[in-house]
């Protein structure tokens, strides 16, 4: 970046960030605008210039990958700017560890911190003692709060009231018959989605599966709230749920925010709801004896793995395929099971979203281990696809080097500007407020030219590789033969192909259409052994698609 005069009175270039969350955008003083305009009238009177200002709107400061503060971030590392300004200390995170690391952030980038409401700065020793308690407070006041929202919701739940949320066959609405701070809401059922909530428990009763209840229901035009196709676990979430027989059910995940699905909660709170009913007791008591019965069946136990499920894909819709079976009698009566690849997304939601496009596992696996033998003896074919590979290798970053070359031109031209203003400054023929003034308009024009340069420089150094030649494409796909026929397991020549094939193609005929060979730096390392190639599998590399017809 450029390097900027030091003066009595330095122009410091501001970061302004502000955030508010979706809870608190009616709250009086957390407005965006509000926020924003007093931080541009601080910033006046400092006599600071504005390098941008970074907004998230909407979201919470529990999540610390927001968007602009992610964005804030990348730009200190460029060294766009010297000081980030919030409005209070909550806005850039809700926890002491996170913002201490943020603030640790900025300071690697030599950008200083500063808070309006606590008139903090981060610049003295006072200053950081300060931010440390204030940090402190600040964590124990939100985490005092939350504790405070959870229990009143606790008790909501255990009223029988419900707290919010989107569920197919209701819709929640606010409840006026309570009065308090949170606005309190009550479910109502709604007749068109009940409907659809009714046909799922009575065609489970009638002995229908979870994947037969999806295609039958997506076939009849039903939608789950969202509007999308049903699917397995749409239909099986609703067949657990209790709120359909008028209970409500509360706490069922615990430390979401950490643990994801991991943190489920084997004692949720369910107790009798306020709500009406969708589906009668008897119903519902039915339903979940089949759902215990069916769940202590063991798992059918089958040999083998498929290497090609995920990579070859449905021709119709391009989901990844997924293994089938079907089972056929013999004229003797012993059973024949028939093995296939289908399409993942019929599998799940049923024929009314795709169909089966199967294709059989026999045929597709020797066909494809046969196709990349025959390329590695191939070597016409090979030197054809390395020709391509480094055309197109060349045609990207051509464009890249006029690029940087122009960039290149108009840095050195602005240096050259810089040293005759400053010879101007030093003989008198320009006073000190107009030297700063046009001086700092050249280093942000500067500082603009340089971070256009970087992101290429990063783009060149990627694309920045010898020519591929055909001798290390030919090692590679006589090691990938090696190396899969010595394997050890059928998950380890799964991990082979899936390292060395970015999708299979199939045909309309159901016969295999293209396999596409990726050839980046991941298949390079692995497949390339020590000493067969002046490939620099170190540098970053390029990742290139070559179809097998």
């Amino acid at each position: 970046m450029s390097q900027a005069l030091q003066f009595d009175d330095p122009v410091k270039r501001v970061a302004i960030y502000a955030r508010v969350s979706t809870s608190e955008q009616a709250e009086e003083g957390y407005s965006i605008d509000e926020q924003l305009n007093v931080l541009r009238e601080w910033c006046a009177r400092q006599h600071y210039d504005i390098y941008d200002e970074y907004v998230d709107r909407g979201i919470s400061g529990k999540n610390m990958n927001r968007p602009e503060l992610q964005h804030l971030l990348t730009d200190a590392k460029r060294n766009c700017f010297d000081v980030v300004v919030v409005w209070k200390m909550n806005r850039l995170a809700r926890n002491v560890l996170d913002m201490l690391q943020m603030v640790k952030h900025l300071k690697h980038s030599n950008v200083d911190f500063r808070s309006f409401k606590e008139n903090l700065e981060t610049e003295t020793p006072a200053g950081k003692l300060q931010f440390h308690m204030l940090a402190s407070v600040s964590e124990f006041e939100r985490d005092n709060i939350a504790e405070n929202v959870k229990m009143g919701m606790i008790a909501r739940a255990k009223e029988g009231s419900w707290n919010g949320g989107r569920v197919l066959g209701y819709d929640s609405i606010e409840d006026t018959t309570i009065k308090s701070k949170r606005k309190a809401r009550k479910l109502v059922i709604n007749e068109k989605e009940a409907l659809t909530v009714r046909r799922v428990f009575q065609l489970y009763l009638q002995g229908n599966g979870y994947k037969s209840i999806a295609n039958l229901l997506n076939r009849e035009g039903h939608r789950t709230k969202r509007q999308g196709d049903f699917s397995i676990n749409a239909v099986k979430t609703i067949l657990e749920n209790p709120i359909y027989v008028g209970k409500i059910r509360y706490n069922v995940r615990r430390d979401w925010t950490n643990k994801r699905r991991k943190g489920i909660n084997p004692n949720p709170i369910i107790q009798q709801g306020n709500h009406s009913p969708i589906i009668t007791e008897d119903e519902w008591t039915r339903t979940q004896a089949i759902l215990k019965q069916r769940s202590c069946k063991p798992n059918r136990v089958h040999s083998g793995e498929f290497p090609l499920t995920g990579i070859i894909r449905c021709p119709e819709c391009g989901a990844g395929m997924v293994l089938g079976r079907t089972t056929n009698k013999k004229k003797d009566g012993t059973l024949k099971v028939l093995e296939y690849y289908v399409c993942g997304t019929w599998k799940n939601k049923g024929s009314s979203v795709c169909h089966s496009n199967g294709v059989r596992t026999q045929y597709a696996d020797e066909y494809v281990l046969k196709k990349l033998a025959k390329l590695a003896n191939n070597q016409s074919l090979i030197e054809s696809i390395v020709h391509r590979i480094n055309t197109q290798h060349a045609s990207v970053t051509k464009p890249l080097e006029q690029e940087r070359s122009m960039i290149q031109k108009e840095l050195e031209e602005q240096a050259t500007k810089k040293e005759r203003l400053l010879e101007l400054y030093k003989e008198g023929i320009i006073n000190k407020q107009d030297f700063k003034k046009d001086y700092s308009k050249m280093n942000i024009l500067v500082d603009q030219l340089e971070l256009r340069m970087e992101p290429l420089k990063q783009q060149l150094r990627q694309e920045d590789t010898p020519k591929l030649s055909s001798e290390t494409v030919k090692h590679v796909m006589n090691n990938f033969q090696t190396f899969f026929q010595s394997a050890g397991s059928m998950e380890q020549r799964k991990f082979l192909l899936h390292l060395l094939i970015k999708q299979i193609t199939i045909g309309p005929d159901r016969q295999i259409d293209t396999i596409q060979i990726q050839l980046n730096k991941d298949v390079l390392e692995g497949l390339t052994k020590e000493g067969e190639s002046t490939y620099d599998v170190d540098s970053p590399s390029f990742s290139f698609v070559l179809n097998i017809t």
